[in-house]
């Protein structure tokens, strides 16, 4: 029975997939002007916005938590936010798949010019 139960586990996280970046702003390697950033990464199905976050990290360590707009495009993460100072930043997304509630996460790196 207990084996049963493991393929059964095993099996179900099988049928999900990995949710793909179709488009990001900024794009990875993207330098950044002005002090406000729009960040939007469109991915290739619907995500969970509420279940799915933005976050900037700088050396490896969380600055911001970015709070994606909940009414955004179904396929769409999208936050605003104050740019930090010069430098090189990374974009850490985890989303959520709509279709099978599979997490999905990746980094985008970019630069903010001085």
């Amino acid at each position: 029975m207990l084996g049963a139960l493991v393929l059964l586990t095993l099996a179900g996280s099988a049928w999900g997939r990995q949710m793909q970046v179709v488009t990001s702003t900024p794009a990875a390697e993207a330098v950044v002007h002005g002090r406000n950033i729009q960040f939007a990464v469109r991915f290739d199905g619907p995500v969970d916005h509420v279940r799915s976050r933005l976050e900037v990290l700088h050396d490896g360590h969380v600055i911001e938590v970015l709070h994606p707009l909940l009414d955004s495009a179904p396929n769409v993460l999208f936050a605003s936010s104050s740019a930090p100072a010069p430098g090189g930043y990374t974009l850490h997304w985890a989303v959520k798949s709509m279709a099978d509630e599979e997490t999905s996460e990746g980094m985008i790196p970019f630069s903010v010019a001085p």
